[in-house]
């Protein structure tokens, strides 16, 4: 097996992933994180047996007894082994990575472990002892010419609509690289042409383009410089104008878990020694050059405290949504709420 396989390839292999007793998710791209995810499950838990043989638990609420106790007992059903998904696992494997180069060294038969992490370095014991036994699944974005000829697949595939090459371009330069929002977005496309209809630039450019997409992104931007008086005039232009939150919160999580992504980062720099600046952090998981110094602003406004809890925040905010907050009123709450919490005045550092 490689050192670490790209989560489209492993997406697009035909059989089954071989048995191994830890497997790392890693990156910060969360729609292929839950391609990768769901496709394991189905893997190593086929049918009914996922009630009865996985586990699925928090990093920031678990400990490595938790975890261990969990690996350590034999599955109702899938052949006795027990598959252990420990989601948000970053702080976790700082916290117990002694632990976890034990395990890797002696797994147990009992149980498979799978890591969801945002950071995964290539320069530590760890990671070269789980591609030795086990396997990473890279998640980070891939590079625009690879999301582009994935976007002319996934339309065809999932959707069975035909989008070309500038009719894919013309929506990575609209939405950015958003997995989970391209996949949204062709969702729509595709009905509008139907089966085997064909997507154009000049289609995308009407449905997805325009000022609705411009309006989301002054309100991110608004919001992420803490002007909750401006995202929130936005917000209600949005939402009067038919856009639903779900979507709205789908095309802000992109940026906001960069910002998430690139706090975790900054913080293991100082824990482990290896100190790097917020501007190192933000290329590293992803953001460009071009919109770097404006980001690097946005992520000191939020600060650190605020920043390491964005995940957290978004996944509540979706579920809500999903859920208790799915009528009107209550999802257009929710997502001021989310607003308000990226304020000036909202800041605890304010309180100090």
């Amino acid at each position: 097996m490689p050192d670490t396989l790209a989560a489209l390839d492993y997406l697009a292999e035909k059989k089954p992933h071989p048995l191994v007793p830890i497997i790392v998710v890693s990156g910060d791209e969360p729609f292929l994180k839950r391609l990768v995810l769901q496709r394991l499950r189905a893997e190593l838990l086929p049918d009914d047996e996922a009630d009865f043989s996985l586990a699925q638990l928090d990093g920031d609420e678990c400990e490595w007894r938790d975890v261990n106790d969990e690996l350590s007992t034999v599955a109702l059903f899938g052949g006795g082994q027990r598959i252990v998904i420990v989601r948000d696992a970053d702080d976790f494997v700082s916290k117990h990575r002694g632990q976890l180069e034990d395990f890797v060294a002696k797994p147990k038969s009992t149980g498979m472990l799978i890591l969801d992490v945002t950071s995964w370095p290539s320069n530590t014991r760890l990671y070269k002892a789980v591609n030795t036994t086990g396997q990473t699944i890279d998640c980070g974005t891939p590079k625009e010419p690879t999301i582009i000829k994935w976007a002319t697949q996934w339309a065809k595939t999932e959707y069975q609509a035909k989008l070309d090459r500038p009719a894919a371009e013309q929506l990575l330069s609209i939405i950015g690289p958003q997995l989970g929002r391209i996949d949204q977005e062709l969702a729509k496309l595709a009905a509008r042409v139907g089966p085997d209809g064909s997507i154009s630039a000049d289609l995308v450019d009407d449905m997805v383009g325009g000022w609705r997409a411009k309006q989301t992104w002054d309100m991110l931007d608004a919001a992420l410089a803490g002007n909750a008086r401006e995202a929130l005039t936005q917000l209600d232009k949005l939402i009067l104008s038919g856009e639903d939150p779900i979507g709205l919160l789908a095309q802000m999580s992109g940026s906001m878990r960069r910002l998430a992504a690139a706090a975790r980062l900054y913080e293991q720099g100082e824990r482990t020694g290896r100190r790097t600046s917020l501007r190192q952090a933000l290329e590293t998981v992803g953001v460009k050059g071009f919109v770097l110094g404006k980001t690097e602003e946005q992520l000191k406004q939020v600060g650190r405290q605020r920043a390491t809890q964005l995940y957290r925040w978004l996944i509540d905010t979706d579920l809500a949504l999903k859920g208790t907050a799915s009528q009107k009123h209550r999802a257009r709450f929710m997502m001021e709420q989310l607003v308000c919490k990226l304020s000036t005045t909202a800041d605890p550092r304010k309180a100090k």
